[in-house]
Parts: C-alpha cells; structure tokens; sequence
C-alpha cells in the first residue's frame, strides 16, 4: 500500500466540513473539504500535496463502518457488511482511497452507541494511537494535530482483518481476549 510523505489525517464527524474550514490557512496544513467528491476522486488530490499535514474529511472506510453499524443495528440488508468490506478491499488494493495516518473524531460522545464502537472499538482497537477524540472546534483539531503521537500502523493483514468485521461485536470491539 502505498504510504505518503505527507500525514494524512480524516476528520470525521457532523461538523467535519466546517472544522476543515477553519483549518485553512495554518502553517504545514493544507485543509480539504470532500464536498461533493468521492473519495477516491480526492486520494490523487491528497498524494500530490506536499504539506506536512493533508486534512480532509472523505473517509475511505465511511461505508464500511455505515454497514457494520447497520448489520449490528439491523438496519441493513442481509449481506451488506459483506458487500461493503470487499468493496472496501477493492478500493485499498487499487489504491483508488488510502487509509489515513489518522482520524480526528468529532464529538464521540454526541454518536449512537454501535457508531461510537465502530471508531472507538473497531477502528481504535486495530490502531490505538491512529483515532484521536476531539471536540468540533477547529482550535481543538489544530492541537489535536500537534499532539498526534507514534502508534501501531491499520493492520497489515487487510484481507484478515475486515472479513473478521462481523465477528466484531460492537460492545467488546477493541478489547483484547482474556
């Protein structure tokens, strides 16, 4: 996979467009909001830049954590985890989206339940030191990212890892075996 020379960080939340926003401007940041692109239609966009720190908001693992909130909710059809994590590892393999150095995630109080466990179990668990909590002030993301310490890369296992999705229960995600 390829890895960049800059450090990409996803914001991820409600306020996330605005946040990124009010990112605009600092030294060593180039911000950029996903807007109506895909995101894959902003991964070149993010590998050309040559800041220390690339932030945007286009989540390439967004519809693969909407599935596995669904499938534990319920609300989704039968089969759409699935579906959604080989869509997920087509789109890695291909390099047509890039996981992020890491996630800024906004408000994680304010999230339902399974969502909260998506990126505080799930996601968090697979890279502790790659999901960093913050409040939806741009002020707050901006220190967020001078404090962004060394940790464990996403899993090097993919295939392993998201195909293990289902088994991930939302209430024990990110917690070791005893």
């Amino acid at each position: 996979m390829r890895r960049l020379s800059s450090t990409v960080v996803v914001v991820a939340g409600e306020r996330a467009p605005e946040v990124i926003a009010g990112l605009d401007g600092l030294p060593n940041v180039r911000a950029i909001a996903r807007g109506e692109r895909a995101p894959a239609d902003l991964t070149e966009v993010v590998a050309r830049s040559s800041a220390t720190y690339v932030v945007h908001d286009a989540d390439p693992l967004r519809d693969l954590g909407d599935a596995w909130v669904g499938y534990f909710d319920q609300t989704a059809p039968v089969g759409g985890l699935e579906v959604a994590i080989e869509a997920a590892l087509a789109d890695l393999r291909a390099e047509r989206v890039l996981l992020p150095d890491y996630y800024v995630l906004l408000d994680p109080d304010e999230l339902p339940e399974t969502q909260r466990h998506w990126w505080l179990g799930v996601l968090a668990g697979a890279a502790p030191a790659r999901v960093v909590p913050a409040p939806s002030v741009p002020a707050a993301v901006a220190d967020a990212l001078r404090g962004l310490g060394a940790g464990r890369w996403w899993p090097t296992a993919l295939d392993d890892w998201l195909r293990g999705l289902p088994r991930v229960v939302p209430d024990q995600a990110g917690l070791t075996p005893t």
